[in-house]
């Protein structure tokens, strides 16, 4: 899938003049690509739709306009779109009571390296993304993950030639053991991913 180029993403103002309509028709596709992961954390399949508004909305929201700045963003998103025989997803572990949440991110520690996409009883370990700043004594609550497919598994998926094999996200931690089955919806997406 192809990066954000920097001519792709608006200045202030004019982002502000289609956000109504661009970010209605990106929530629309978040719905099909959010997955529950149990009661403590979803997932989100990224495409390049889901990043450019990540990317439009941390600039509005930051006031982001020098142009250094605007490029680390870029860059820093960028790492979250799929490369070839890719699929990434962001990990959002959500539990509003603060201390419940602090005393699940110290037990979940290495969380990120739990996660696995299991496609037609294929296992493919996720491959986290580092950040600046990552913890050792604790797992954060935002997680960017990769699963780089075997060829002829990715190879498979893209060409829909057959009917999808049943795809589930995983997590096997000590303290927080998951499989979510993913949407028929959700599915169709990541096929189509592949071939972009």
């Amino acid at each position: 899938m192809k990066p954000i180029d920097p001519k792709e993403v608006m200045s202030l103002a004019d982002y502000e003049a289609v956000r109504e309509h661009f970010r209605g028709r990106v929530i629309g596709e978040k719905k099909r690509r959010r997955v529950a992961l149990g009661p403590k954390a979803t997932a989100l399949f990224e495409n390049r739709d889901t990043v450019l508004l990540q990317i439009q909305e941390m600039l509005r929201t930051e006031r982001i306009t020098r142009p250094a700045s605007v490029m680390h963003e870029i860059e820093t998103y960028n790492e979250t779109i799929p490369a070839d025989d890719e699929l990434s997803c962001t990990v959002m572990i959500a539990i509003p009571d603060t201390a419940e949440r602090d005393a699940f991110l110290h037990a979940a520690v290495g969380f990120e390296d739990k996660v696995s996409l299991v496609v037609g009883g294929t296992s493919v370990p996720a491959r986290p993304i580092a950040r600046p700043g990552d913890l050792t004594d604790r797992t954060t609550a935002v997680h960017y993950l990769k699963f780089k497919l075997p060829p002829e598994l990715a190879q498979s998926l893209r060409s829909g030639s057959t009917q999808a094999p049943a795809i589930a996200l995983q997590v096997d931690h000590p303290v927080y053991t998951v499989s979510a089955p993913l949407a028929p919806a959700t599915v169709e997406d990541l096929r189509e991913d592949l071939r972009s």
